[in-house]
C-alpha cells in the first residue's frame, strides 16, 4: 500500500529538482511509461503554445520537461501542496491530486506567477515509488462566486 507520506515526498522530490534543474533527478523519479500533460483552463492566453503539452515516455517528458525549465525564470518555486491520494489503485498504485503555487522574483520580491491542479498517478517500480502520469491544469480564468461557475 503507498503511504501518503511516501506520496507527499515524491511529488515534493519532484517540484525542487525541476525548479533547480536536476534533470537526471527527475528522469529517476518518472516511470519508463509516464505520460505529461500541461494547459491552461481556459485556453485563451498569450502563453499557451508554452504550456501546452501532452507526451509519453519518459524520454519524451523530458526533453520537454528539460526545454521547458531551461527556457523558464530562474529563481522558479513550484509549491506543492494538498497532496493527497485520491484512489489507492491496488498494492502498488495510487492516483493523486494537490495544488501547486508558483513564485518568481520580480524587482527583488517574490512575485506570484501562478497556481494549478495537479492529478496523476505514481505506481512502485524499480524499489520506489515512481511518478506515472501527471497532468497540470493551470488557473487563469479570473474566480467568481462558487455558485456561479
Amino acid at each position: 500500500m503507498i503511504e501518503p507520506a511516501t506520496l507527499q515526498d515524491l511529488i515534493a522530490r519532484w517540484w525542487w529538482n525541476y525548479d533547480q534543474g536536476n534533470f537526471d533527478v527527475l528522469a529517476s523519479l518518472l516511470t519508463e511509461d509516464m505520460r505529461f500533460s500541461c494547459r491552461t483552463d481556459t485556453g485563451t492566453t498569450d502563453f499557451e503554445d508554452f504550456v501546452r503539452v501532452e507526451v509519453s515516455g519518459r524520454d519524451a517528458v523530458m526533453a520537454w520537461q528539460t526545454d521547458h525549465r531551461i527556457n523558464s525564470p530562474y529563481p522558479l518555486r513550484h509549491n506543492g501542496t494538498d497532496v493527497h491520494i485520491v484512489e489507492a489503485r491496488g498494492a502498488d498504485a495510487a492516483a493523486f491530486a494537490s495544488y501547486i503555487f508558483v513564485t518568481q522574483i520580480v524587482d527583488g520580491k517574490v512575485s506570484n506567477l501562478s497556481s494549478a491542479i495537479v492529478t496523476g498517478e505514481v505506481r512502485i517500480e524499480a524499489g520506489g515509488l515512481r511518478i506515472a502520469q501527471l497532468e497540470v491544469v493551470l488557473d487563469t480564468m479570473n474566480s467568481v462566486l462558487f455558485s456561479e461557475r
